[in-house]
């Protein structure tokens, strides 16, 4: 439930093949990648972008499980070279003290976070929204830098505004009403695009302004939602029509994304230089908050995709 940061602009010629080459849903037919309909509609729930019990509740628990797969995903990429860090070669919790386990997780999440703090990533989030991820992300130890771009104006206000109660967040974090295809930087270590696809017309142009902002080695996160009856039944019935914990009117079944649709569109745009490093299904459980699985091809997932050189 993002905003949306491509501008009405004319399609581009170096995206017109994908209309031939891929799926229908990928280039739909109209000739914008933003709607007037959509930005209005995330102007609306501007003022209340940060009310925890408001129309944005879900969002903000969802945010939890996107930092947790970020880190999760992360944590993969880092070697630990500290020789006093023990590392298991089996499932030390099965066998060891509960204790002993806890106290060797403990060291591993250190000597990772460790790791991680010398890299010192800037990031780019696009459709930011208010600044719920940015600002999660600017907190994070092993971030030097995020940028967060949208091009609903009341947003980006809000995100502004929110930024500035929090002293720790000055010079971590930043706010533009910026077109992604306008941004002149092309050096980004991390990208995200969380709940943000299923709200533009042009999807691939998303995906493609992304990737040529993203350093070789960086990392491109995203998340959507599958186009199938389950997705329509909790997103669309269940959460807008009967509960009406989303607001009305946010999705559109039609603009849904098959998490194979965008591995497709990898392997047909950049077969040579991307890597997928990881893919889950999410889905709301009320007593839990948001819950990741293995069965990505149904409902809400994640996907985390390395560029390589």
């Amino acid at each position: 439930m993002s905003s949306i940061i491509i501008r009405n602009q004319p399609v581009n010629r170096q995206f017109q093949h994908v209309a031939r080459s891929l799926p229908q849903w990928f280039i739909r037919h109209k000739s914008t990648a933003a709607s007037p309909e959509e930005i209005k509609h995330f102007q609306e729930l501007a003022p209340t972008w940060w009310d925890t019990n408001g129309s944005q509740r879900i969002l903000h628990k969802m945010n939890l499980a996107r930092l947790d797969f970020i880190r999760n995903t992360l944590n993969k990429t880092v070697k630990i070279t500290d020789p006093n860090t023990f590392i298991p070669g089996y499932n030390y919790k099965e066998f060891l003290p509960e204790s002993i386990s806890h106290t060797i997780a403990k060291e591993w999440n250190q000597s990772l976070t460790k790791e991680l703090e010398k890299r010192q990533y800037n990031v780019l989030d696009i459709g930011c929204g208010g600044g719920i991820l940015s600002e999660s992300m600017a907190r994070q130890p092993f971030v030097k830098q995020v940028l967060g771009i949208d091009l609903t104006p009341d947003c980006i206000s809000v995100a502004k505004m929110h930024a500035k109660s929090d002293p720790e967040l000055k010079g971590k974090v930043e706010y533009r009403e910026v077109a992604l295809e306008d941004l002149k930087q092309k050096d980004y270590d991390i990208i995200t695009c969380f709940e943000m696809l299923e709200h533009v017309d042009r999807p691939g142009d998303i995906l493609e302004q992304a990737w040529r902002r993203l350093k070789p080695d960086g990392l491109l996160f995203l998340s959507t939602i599958n186009r199938d009856l389950i997705s329509w039944f909790t997103t669309i019935f269940m959460g807008e029509t009967v509960l009406k914990i989303v607001p009305s009117g946010t999705h559109h079944l039609s603009k849904y994304i098959n998490s194979s649709e965008i591995e497709e569109w990898f392997q047909e745009k950049h077969p040579r230089d991307h890597k997928l490093l990881d893919l889950k299904g999410t889905m709301y459980v009320p007593t839990q908050g948001w819950v990741e699985h293995d069965c990505a091809r149904i409902g809400n997932y994640f996907m985390a995709v390395k560029k390589l050189h």
